[in-house]
């Protein structure tokens, strides 16, 4: 799963995959944007079959709440 994650930030926000890490977080560490996030968040959804709300969304900052999350929704 991380390195599912990992590719799409990589695609996303054309960064290098060798920066990322569990703890990595999608905005101050990674550059990205309100924009960027929202196009993330639409990409999980489309990808792992799940709908996230604002409010999850809010608390999906590091690549590991990525993981636990998608994890806890069994995927």
């Amino acid at each position: 799963m991380f390195e599912k994650i990992c590719d799409m930030l990589v695609q996303q926000l054309d960064v290098n995959p060798d920066t990322i890490t569990m703890d990595t977080n999608i905005v101050d560490d990674l550059g990205a944007d309100s924009l960027d996030v929202v196009e993330l968040i639409m990409a999980l959804e489309d990808e792992y079959g799940v709908m996230i709300t604002d409010e999850q969304a809010t608390e999906l900052t590091t690549v590991g709440a990525i993981a636990r999350f998608l994890e806890a929704q069994g995927k």
